[in-house]
């Protein structure tokens, strides 16, 4: 017999605070803070040069333009939109997953072929700042990681480019790896980072169910299909990175939920130490860690084996002669010696946040609202009891970690595409919207005006 799953009752006070006025109070804020940074970014860039952004705050372009992409997108945007929350209720749990990995996946494709296959995908990776240009420089990886260090600075011999000395070389060893077997270049690069990309939407739903049950998550997929942030998942390398760290958390919160603790444990701490190897920013992640290890019950008996394997990678990279802290110490004069020492802070720490409503889109500000509702008008002692607090929890987590990162100074410009790994943390809060429909039809529209009126640079 099927087992349905607990419904949560939208009309709950507790799950559905405010209502439609304060929604679009909310989504009309972030509007005008996009407004805003558009405004006075034109204004800022065009006296003063300083912000390095060529349609602030974007990276990217005007150029209105449409490509072999733009039906296909159009098609995916409609179906889901239609067809999508009733599916997400009536398909079993593990055929969900499947759809929703195929809906990101086709709908990610779609977006990025509307550049083109050369401009959209192919070419990506490709360029001058990018992973591809060194390849040829990690034949002995060893010998390479020993001496990556001395070519991190501006003015250093043969230093890297930006992305390549911006990131450790974790980052650059996937795209060496597929090189190694045989899926080498620009077009196998960018079709990696797609289909690996798309694979962190079923992460995340996995571990809201784990947390906060079945039907929140039920509720989320559809958004997490047509989420903006496939604009830049499918163009950047930051999408392989989201997916990565969105398995280390969903393999965590199976472990800290009693789901074969040992081995989720041990498979969560491996790609918590390949994330950090990736980029030094997600060491952030571990705010929403915490968050899961929180909403886990307190079950610490899987910790032993996250910290065995995270211990693994360090331990590799360290013995290959990599030392993270050095390079790190190193990246941050870089970044200073770069675009990072221009841009100015006082516009980019708010205009930050104006690219993250681009990239996670009106539905999940106004779910964002009704979570900080949820948490306001739950008690404390019932905190960790409701799947609704639950989820609001994990997805304040996500925002606080992009907080830091925002304050921090060390994410001036380009966080549509740096920030993914937590932004896509943030979507899940649309399941606290009624009426999906509409909010899934404002998520599209906007990835579709964005892709289709900027040529963006990642």
């Amino acid at each position: 017999m099927k087992r349905t799953p607990p419904r949560t009752d939208l009309r709950d006070p507790a799950v559905r605070p405010g209502g439609a006025a304060a929604d679009a109070y909310a989504v009309a804020a972030a509007g005008l803070l996009v407004l805003a940074a558009a405004l006075v970014g034109t204004h800022l860039q065009n006296r003063y040069g300083t912000l390095r952004v060529g349609w602030p705050p974007l990276v990217g372009g005007w150029m209105p333009h449409a490509g072999p992409g733009t039906p296909a997108a159009l098609a995916v945007a409609v179906a889901v939109v239609a067809y999508g929350p009733s599916l997400t209720v009536r398909l079993p749990w593990r055929p969900l997953l499947l759809a929703v990995w195929g809906g990101a996946l086709v709908w990610t494709w779609s977006l990025a072929l509307v550049d083109g296959w050369q401009r959209g995908v192919a070419g990506r990776l490709s360029t001058r700042h990018e992973y591809l240009q060194v390849i040829d420089r990690f034949q002995d990886v060893p010998e390479t990681l020993r001496d990556f260090h001395a070519h991190i600075l501006i003015g250093a011999p043969d230093n890297w480019p930006a992305h390549v000395a911006g990131h450790p070389p974790g980052a650059t060893l996937t795209f060496v790896l597929l090189d190694r077997i045989g899926l080498g270049g620009g077009a196998w690069a960018g079709a990696f980072v797609v289909t690996a990309g798309t694979t962190a939407a079923v992460a995340v739903l996995v571990t809201v169910r784990r947390l906060a049950g079945e039907d929140l998550a039920r509720r989320a997929a559809p958004f997490l299909v047509l989420a903006p942030a496939a604009v830049w998942t499918g163009t950047s390398a930051d999408g392989w990175f989201a997916a990565v760290a969105a398995w280390a958390l969903a393999l965590l919160a199976l472990a800290v939920t009693g789901r074969r603790p040992a081995w989720t444990g041990l498979g969560a701490g491996l790609l918590f130490g390949v994330t950090v190897y990736l980029s030094y920013g997600l060491t952030l992640v571990a705010v929403i860690a915490a968050a899961v290890l929180l909403l886990g019950a307190r079950r610490l008996r899987p910790l032993p084996y996250v910290a065995a394997g995270f211990l693994v990678v360090p331990a590799v990279f360290t013995a290959l002669g990599f030392d993270w802290w050095e390079a790190y110490r190193l990246l941050v004069t870089r970044y200073h010696q770069g675009a990072g020492g221009v841009r100015p802070y006082g516009y980019w720490v708010w205009a930050n946040l104006a690219c993250t409503v681009l990239v996670v889109g009106p539905a999940t500000v106004a779910g964002l609202r009704r979570g900080g509702g949820v948490l306001l008008g739950t008690a404390r002692a019932a905190l960790l009891r409701g799947p609704a607090p639950r989820l609001a929890l994990l997805a304040g987590s996500a925002l606080l970690a992009l907080l830091i990162a925002d304050l921090s100074g060390m994410s001036k410009a380009e966080t549509e595409r740096i920030w993914l790994p937590f932004a896509l943390w943030l979507l899940p809060a649309c399941s606290f919207l009624p009426g999906p429909r509409g909010w899934l039809a404002g998520q599209a529209a906007l990835a579709l005006l964005l892709n289709h009126l900027v040529l963006t640079g990642w």
